[in-house]
């Protein structure tokens, strides 16, 4: 099993840095492509495309360094514990591990036989992904609603409906979806059958092979989909744009009092006000003449309408780790390092 569990885990990683490469690729075209960024899911302030994709890398990168430590925990030799006390045989155990390609011993007969810890590393990693994986599908079905519209996902990654001519259904999102609870039930499964197991064999360790292969098998369909959804999907730039209107910037001008000297609690409440004149108004941000809003603070002048460009506001997210253009071309920079050190 463990050897098993090595190559699989070998495949998949190999599947993963395929798909952080898409993620880099697809995110590098979309650096200054303007959406809105969501908190609870509603529209929040403006982020870029290409930052809003590479967060997934960064996730997958946390995943890769779990698998890679699920690996590292099935190269452990086991053969020499016999059925629980070791065996009567002069087996040279270190000749054997270096035959097989172990890197070293199990310390303990009983423990040998009884821990399946290896196994629980790789389903804990594969439930993490999962997750991950899971929240990039909710999001590109939510993305291809009518009421989103901000992706077209490619024929080969959806599903019509048996009744209604005209569905185009988000499958392959919703699968991913759906891949959550999958291994995460089979992380769980293990953990109940280990719970409370006196050492060392129990017929009940069989069932390690149920939930782990599942999880591979899992894995094994879920990061190809995501891949080619990944490749194959095309967003609506002008759509993402027409989503950032000018109630996002709703925070930049409070920044732009702040800049002004008010204090950002009298800039906060201040600002709530003018957003609820335009909303009564049917208008936005910039919809009020500038003589009416310095009727609510002299801070207001003609600069004012350069707080509103959404480009702008993308602009001024300049922190590292921020939405900036050059931000995230950093990011960019430093993830491509990740995924070729050598610069090949």
């Amino acid at each position: 099993v463990r050897l098993h569990l090595r190559r699989v885990i070998e495949r998949q990683l190999e599947a993963l840095r395929a798909l952080q490469r898409v993620l880099v690729e697809r995110a590098g075209e979309h650096v200054e492509t303007i959406l809105p960024a969501y908190t609870h899911l509603q529209r929040a302030q403006v982020t870029s495309l290409g930052q809003h994709l590479l967060a997934y890398f960064w996730m997958l990168e946390r995943d890769v360094g779990r698998f890679d430590h699920a690996r590292t925990a099935c190269l452990e030799l086991p053969l020499g514990a016999g059925a629980a006390v070791g065996v009567n045989y002069a087996l040279d155990r270190d000749a054997v591990a270096a035959e097989l390609g172990f890197e070293r011993l199990t310390e303990n007969s009983l423990e040998a036989v009884a821990g399946r810890d290896f196994a629980l590393d790789y389903l804990a990693a594969a439930a993490q992904l999962g997750v991950h994986l899971s929240r990039l599908g909710a999001e590109l079905v939510l993305w291809a609603s009518a009421e989103f519209g901000f992706v077209r996902l490619p024929d080969a990654f959806s599903g019509g409906s048996s009744i209604m001519p005209q569905k185009r259904n988000p499958d392959a999102g919703e699968l991913m979806r759906a891949a959550a609870p999958r291994l995460a039930a089979d992380l769980a499964g293990l953990l109940g059958v280990l719970h409370g197991l006196p050492l060392a064999y129990n017929t009940d360790l069989r069932e390690d092979k149920r939930y782990l292969f599942d999880a591979v098998d899992c894995l094994d369909g879920l990061l190809p989909v995501a891949d080619g959804l990944l490749r194959q999907i095309e967003f609506d730039q002008a759509r993402m744009a027409e989503a950032c209107d000018t109630f996002l910037q709703a925070t930049d001008v409070a920044d732009y009092l702040v800049a002004r000297g008010m204090p950002f609690r009298e800039a906060h409440h201040l600002t709530g006000a003018l957003v609820r004149a335009c909303a009564e108004r049917g208008v936005g941000l910039d919809g009020l003449p500038l003589e009416e809003m310095r009727r609510l603070s002299p801070a207001f002048d003609d600069d004012y309408a350069a707080a509103l460009d959404p480009r702008a506001s993308l602009a001024r997210k300049a922190l590292a780790g921020g939405s900036a253009p050059e931000r995230l071309r950093e990011q960019l920079a430093r993830a491509s390092e990740l995924l070729d050190p050598a610069g090949d």
